[in-house]
């Protein structure tokens, strides 16, 4: 038991822009009571996504602080009394849940089923980089798409990836290349050497026209891993039939996929908290880390970090790592480490 009542954590009462005083504040929080399938995880990094400044931007004012955070990996330091997978001492990483207090806190309390052990082989802030992007990649992939996750069991297929080069396509990338598939992704052209690393064919200016850049008349399976609406018109003649497209981000428009209808292909809406906010089988994400850190240590799949503020977990790096974020134009993961070390 930790014998410890008070913990550190970075939050906001409010959700205000990143330039504010108090859009992120350094607090005191009492430790989290662990239900009877949770770790308790001493957190060692932390890295920040797009998830985290669009909750933070919609929170209405509180009472309560709010802690957010999705990305981490640290050390089991407690176990409730039904925990199975791990023991105190264990390094562990996950994405966590919107449905509970997030990682951007000295200890966390989290579900065993959605973490695993990190990988052996990559430092603390290299495997903060991954669960998030990596979760949702994987679930694109092999659950909505239907493909399999062995080493080269889809050859013959082909995918296009549209964002390439940003935290989920990086990893994407590098699944679909394991998996065997053929990869056409789109990018900025200075990005292409970037996306070419991840295992990318055919790299593709994301300002050219897709069908003509192609190469070949259809793919079997798109991720649109960016406002669908801005590629519809692109992409509707270039899916084969009973082919697959999915995508990750949220859309405000109606969206006129009728087309798909006598091609038999199947439209497939990729969100990672789904499973933990509906405690949907969510044993399979933490199944799903377990994959993704064994293709770290065996070389088959690199980390996406390229970003560091490593002097410690406070609301000024928070600020900073957020400002990299809001900017959307980072490539690869941005991720800050070391203690919760607030001056207050």
């Amino acid at each position: 038991m930790l014998e410890k009542e008070f913990m550190h954590a970075v939050g906001f009462f409010e959700g205000l822009p990143i330039n504010e005083e108090r859009s992120f504040i350094d607090e005191k929080k009492i430790v989290p009571n662990l239900e009877s399938r949770d770790v308790l995880v001493k957190v060692k990094a932390v890295s920040v996504n797009p998830i985290d400044t669009k909750l933070r931007k919609d929170s209405i004012k509180r009472n309560a602080l709010r802690v957010l955070g999705f990305d981490a990996v640290g050390e089991v330091v407690d176990t409730g009394k039904e925990v199975e997978k791990f023991k105190i001492g264990d390094r562990v990483f996950y994405a966590g849940t919107t449905t509970r207090a997030g990682s951007n806190q000295e200890y966390q309390a989290v579900d065993e089923r959605i973490v695993a052990l990190a990988p052996k082989k990559l430092s603390d802030e290299g495997a903060a980089a991954l669960p998030l992007t990596s979760l949702t990649a994987y679930e694109l992939l092999f659950e909505k798409f239907g493909l399999i996750p062995e080493e080269g069991a889809n050859k013959g297929k082909k995918i296009l990836v549209i964002n390439g080069a940003g935290g989920v396509g990086s990893v994407l990338n590098q699944l679909a290349h394991w998996a065997g598939l053929e990869i056409y992704a789109t990018a900025s052209p200075e990005n292409f050497e970037w996306l070419e690393k991840l295992g990318v064919d055919h790299p593709i200016d994301y300002h050219d026209d897709l069908k003509d850049e192609l190469g070949v008349q259809k793919v079997d399976y798109i991720a649109v891993l960016f406002y669908i609406t801005h590629y519809l018109g692109q992409i509707k003649h270039m899916i084969n039939p009973f082919g697959h497209v999915g995508t990750i981000v949220g859309i405000h428009d109606a969206l006129d996929i009728s087309d798909w209808k006598n091609l038999s292909v199947s439209f497939d809406w990729e969100y990672m908290f789904a499973k933990t906010d509906y405690n949907y089988q969510i044993e399979t994400q933490g199944q799903a880390l377990k994959v993704i850190a064994r293709l770290a240590d065996e070389g088959q799949l690199t980390t996406t970090l390229s970003k560091v503020y490593s002097d410690g977990i406070n609301a000024v790096n928070l600020k900073k790592a957020t400002k990299d974020v809001e900017t959307g134009h980072m490539l690869g993961k941005v991720v800050i480490s070391g203690p919760f070390n607030a001056s207050k």
